[in-house]
């Protein structure tokens, strides 16, 4: 894994210095990403710099530097990433007569891209990657992310220059730029947590989409083509489905995942996996132990308060499967300890509190091995989200209520707290209880009061604020992908549809980003092998019932999984991996939030609506509302400012 950086200065107008005093500010800010090795490369003619920050996992020799050249001379790549079909594309380029000085997956990118061209070598790659590639006879820029955004690339054109990096602090560090903030994101940050794709949270600032690529010329805006595209996918899927026979599916997921999990095993370096004991981390530990003549590592953290602790979960996969495990149980004080640092590690408002165990996890795990295997992807892609398997019920028997019968159910939900919530749904048997059952039911309540059309249900239910606009001074609301009526069409089962969305939004912009920006800060390399888009084409083919059906999540990956972890060991209702947020906020976080909360400073500030703020405040301190994850969202953006717009 890797860091990129790079500027492009159309107008010929930067003397060779400066661009590479700029790129090298901008590669050194990523030296996180890759604290191996770093250069420069620049074309003095073009006035064009490519940087790169090295991880070194495979071919940890010289050969496998970047910036690199083809052998050619036309094309140079600076590449964050791995590609597991190495071996297979190496073997057809040399019958075709190229040859190698090493064996790094970069040299087999820019070789096959003098060989094939850009977009067919980058439908052959099988693996997570963000490219710039320079055709230096042609004077184009190619940025290429892959298809589900494993990896990230942020980029901007400023007046004729091109700036790209793998994180935003790569673009703040280089010149010629005056960051100001994006209200329309930050709205949308208000209600997902997280800045959604295209936007950043940067006027002028863009994320490269998932599955794309882009082309930049001496002349003309830059040019977003898609060489791969879900929707297509999902088309195919439904077309053709696979028969109905449960027995060839587990042995067809069985094979190819086996397969993806052995192309991501390949290192030069110490390899191991998350392990949290859930279906996902369990089946991707299973896969790794199965095809490995020693124990793997694996990797897990616990908390000492019962209702977030998965430990014991995976210690007992861990000791079924005979792996060499490593456990740490965390503190209030180690996780409180990360909070100070979040807004450097993401450099973008990010407000998934499961960022502070996966950064935890990490950290620990990077003091072991170089490359984890995690289970992500898994929920998305086979119909895991416990709001799959309820949403649709739901959703109908609110659309045939009566509005005012919504409002009173809504209110009567209100006028318990969370905790009392929590202890009268103790009466309902353990393994059907859902945890968090009282923050569950209060989101329920914002439900019940929502609209009942079912675009705007989903967007209620995924949404922290659901009324962001009223807590910002000024902007609108972006409309994205929740609001195109196209996708019903295109997707007609419900959950399906739910799916779908969230594999091209919050999988990318949430769960990706939290898994990238937490393992990449502590120099450990993540590796997904649920995201195979191989993976991804079969899990579409599957008939719905075998996904999130008969009342089960992932049914099909479950039974997969039975075959070689005991069904007892991994059965269990899904936990989530996150923090006991709403009681620290009103405790040991309550003074950080104070400060940051403040109404004279909201007001100076002029961007957060201080009233509004300080009432949800107000109302979580006195328990007359649960509104943690609200105030998250804010305390996220607040404490991001501090850092990068004070």
């Amino acid at each position: 894994m890797c860091g990129v950086a790079g500027l492009w200065d159309r107008r010929a107008s930067s003397p060779p210095e400066i661009l590479a005093a700029a790129v090298a500010r901008m590669t050194e800010s990523l030296r996180h990403r890759g604290p191996d090795a770093g250069d420069v490369w620049i074309d003095r003619e073009a006035a064009l710099a490519l940087g790169h920050r090295r991880l070194s996992i495979v071919d940890l020799s010289p050969a496998g530097a970047q910036p690199m050249v083809s052998s050619c001379g036309r094309f140079v790549i600076s590449y964050n990433g791995e590609i597991y079909n190495t071996d297979d594309l190496r073997q057809e380029l040399e019958a075709a007569g190229r040859r190698f000085r090493g064996y790094s997956d970069t040299e087999v990118i820019v070789e096959g891209v003098a060989a094939w061209g850009v977009e067919a070598t980058i439908k052959r790659l099988i693996g997570m990657f963000a490219v710039a590639l320079w055709d230096a006879r042609e004077r184009t820029l190619y940025l290429v992310r892959d298809r589900l955004g494993i990896k990230p690339l942020y980029w901007a054109d400023f007046g004729g220059r091109i700036v790209f990096g793998s994180e935003l602090k790569a673009l703040r560090a280089g010149y010629g730029w005056n960051p100001t903030l994006n209200r329309q994101a930050l709205i949308a940050f208000l209600r997902f947590g997280y800045v959604p794709a295209q936007h950043s949270i940067y006027e002028g600032v863009k994320k490269l989409p998932p599955g794309t690529i882009l082309s930049a010329r001496t002349k003309g805006a830059p040019e977003i083509i898609s060489y791969w595209s879900l929707a297509e996918i999902a088309k195919e899927g439904q077309r053709s489905r696979l028969p109905e026979d449960e027995e060839e599916a587990v042995e067809a997921l069985d094979l190819l995942l086996r397969d993806s999990v052995r192309r991501r095993m390949v290192a030069d370096v110490p390899l191991g996996a998350f392990l949290s004991g859930g279906v996902d981390s369990s089946t991707i530990a299973a896969l790794m132990q199965a095809q490995s003549a020693l124990p793997i590592r694996t990797f897990s953290i616990g908390f000492h308060e019962s209702e977030f602790d998965e430990a014991r979960n995976a210690a007992a996969v861990a000791r079924h499967l005979g792996t060499d495990h490593t456990e740490m149980y965390v503190l209030p004080h180690h996780a409180l300890e990360v909070i100070p640092h979040l807004p450097e590690i993401y450099d973008e408002p990010f407000a998934d509190a499961s960022q502070i165990p996966t950064f935890l996890v990490s950290k620990m795990t990077g003091q072991h091995v170089t490359v984890a295997l995690s289970g992500d992807g898994g929920d998305e892609i086979f119909g895991g989200y416990t709001r799959y398997l309820r949403s649709e019920a739901l959703w109908r028997s609110i659309d045939a209520t009566p509005r005012f019968m919504r409002g009173l159910a809504s209110a009567g939900i209100n006028t318990l707290s969370p905790e009392t919530w929590s202890a009268l749904g103790r009466v309902i048997p353990a393994h059907r209880r859902p945890t968090q059952f009282g923050v569950k039911m209060h989101k329920l309540a914002d439900v019940l009061a929502g609209e009942p059309e079912a675009s705007a249900f989903y967007r209620q239910i995924i949404s922290l604020w659901v009324d962001p606009e009223s807590a910002v001074t000024a902007g609108i609301e972006p409309a994205g992908l929740l609001e195109d009526s196209s996708v019903q069409a295109l997707v007609p089962d419900f959950v399906e549809r739910m799916q779908y969305l969230d594999t091209l939004t919050y999988l990318p912009d949430d769960i990706l980003t939290k898994v990238d920006r937490a393992s990449m800060a502590v120099s450990l390399e993540a590796r997904v092998p649920f995201l195979d888009h191989r993976v991804v084409a079969l899990s579409w083919a599957l008939p719905s019932a075998m996904k999130a059906g008969r009342g089960t999540g992932k049914s099909l990956l479950r039974r997969l999984l039975y075959r070689y972890v005991p069904q007892h060991l991994v059965d269990r209702p899904k936990m989530g991996f996150t923090v006991p947020l709403r009681s620290w906020l009103t405790s040991e976080l309550r003074e950080w939030a104070e400060h940051l909360l403040d109404e004279r400073k909201l007001a100076a500030d002029g961007i957060l609506q201080p009233q509004v703020i300080r009432a949800r405040w107000s109302d979580h301190l006195e328990g007359r509302g649960d509104w943690h994850a609200q105030l998250w969202a804010v305390l996220m953006f607040q404490s991001w400012k501090e850092r990068w717009l004070p």
